[in-house]
């Protein structure tokens, strides 16, 4: 991934904290107008997604389909709405088409389905599938000798998952090492606790026992995110995971670590309050 971040401007962390801030704002309203759920799962991992766009994937509208490209899966096909708008504000699809977010016959489904646009990479929302995905992606990448990075964001309720496990050794047996497996690690399944949900813990240990280069960090901390990357960069041949802990609901405080929002979709009330508080955050 280093050469991939030379060619990506330099964002000072404010500028990604305000560019994440917008994001949380555009999801908020394409939320609240397609009628959708799962808001408070899209808003944990948008810190992570802006420093993947923005500092690491140096993914855009111009070679988002080459065949050499970097691949992102956005594995928590239930987060969705958060991929959407960052493809939408990085002009990789025009943004108007976010009005048409979970509408009838919208290519923009609230979980992404096989007419999704470019830079939507596979259909996900079937939890646990999305790291064998980039598994086959990386091996077909090794084999063709193309030097494209593979990035997947799971949920930690997806780690519930025989077939996660499953692809986290065949990764390791095969040294794929163009591989990077983010989780988002907000701590809530829809019925509960993560940890309470599945024995998760301990958590950190397992990807090191299964080989992975292991990184634990708040995932929505802007520079700590940022350093991570670049660490991960500097050893391009090592398979890594990154344990991100975040929010759900992360930015806006009355749906900050409320599982209520796995599901609620925003009012009309509620996405005033909420493009106040973010308006406010730009403005510190």
């Amino acid at each position: 991934m280093v050469e991939m971040m030379k060619k990506n401007r330099e964002y000072s962390i404010k500028e990604l904290e305000v560019i994440a801030s917008k994001i949380r704002g555009s999801l908020v309203k394409i939320t609240h107008e397609g009628k959708a759920a799962h808001i408070g799962s899209a808003l944990s991992c948008i810190d992570i997604l802006v420093v993947l766009y923005w500092k690491v994937l140096n993914l855009d509208k111009d070679n988002i389909t080459r065949h050499d490209r970097n691949r992102f899966i956005m594995s928590k096909g239930h987060g969705i709405g958060a991929l959407y708008a960052t493809l939408g504000f990085k002009k990789v699809f025009n943004k108007e088409l976010l009005k048409a977010y979970c509408r009838p016959g919208s290519v923009l489904e609230e979980h992404p389905g096989p007419e999704s646009p470019a830079g939507v990479e596979v259909a996900s929302g079937s939890l646990g599938h999305g790291l064998s995905l980039g598994v086959g992606m990386a091996l077909a990448g090794k084999m063709q000798k193309l030097d494209y990075t593979v990035t997947v964001l799971l949920s930690d309720g997806e780690c519930n998952e025989g077939s996660v496990w499953e692809a986290a050794m065949y990764a390791k047996k095969r040294s794929l090492n163009r591989l990077c497996a983010i989780i988002d690690f907000n701590k809530w399944q829809a019925t509960g606790r993560s940890c309470e949900v599945s024995g998760l813990e301990p958590f950190v240990d397992k990807w090191k026992a299964f080989g992975w280069d292991t990184y634990e960090i708040d995932g929505n901390s802007m520079s700590e995110l940022v350093k991570t990357f670049k660490t991960i960069d500097n050893k391009q041949n090592m398979l890594s995971v990154v344990v991100a802990h975040t929010v759900k609901g992360k930015g806006i405080s009355f749906m900050e670590d409320d599982n209520n929002w796995h599901y609620r979709v925003p009012d009309k009330k509620d996405v005033q309050m909420a493009l106040k508080e973010l308006e406010r955050t730009n403005d510190e």
